[in-house]
């Protein structure tokens, strides 16, 4: 009974390991941006799954209401989308032009080519 009870907790989770797998797992960079898009929505459902209170209205005063929710933790997470979609735009214009730079968008590829020009140097400094 408190498996269905607390179901958005479980939600949470699942989106949270979700993003998280996809993080540690994926190699393309644009990948890993969404799966940081997921696991940072799993947190915007879990804070406005602990801002509500059960049975409760609206801040507006009415002498017949005596729970209220508190609209702060709604307007936090409001905030918290926008900075999360300027933050998204930022990550996807530096992976285009990563692209642009190197020519791929995969970490192994980067880190392959990081590790050329590292030689390559290390070789000039040598001669």
């Amino acid at each position: 009974m408190m498996l269905v009870a607390h179901y958005n907790y479980w939600v949470v989770i699942a989106l949270m390991m979700i993003g998280f797998y996809v993080v540690i797992v994926q190699g393309n960079l644009v990948k890993k941006l969404i799966g940081l898009n997921i696991f940072q929505t799993s947190v915007f459902i879990f804070y406005i799954s602990v801002g509500k209170v059960a049975g409760g209205s609206a801040p507006i005063y009415d002498p017949e209401v005596t729970l209220y929710s508190n609209p702060l933790p709604h307007v936090l997470i409001l905030t918290a989308i926008v900075v999360g979609i300027a933050t998204m735009a930022l990550g996807l214009a530096l992976v285009v032009r990563i692209k642009e730079a190197y020519g791929s968008v995969e970490e192994e590829e980067l880190q392959a080519r990081d590790l050329e020009a590292e030689d390559a140097q290390q070789k000039e400094n040598q001669c």
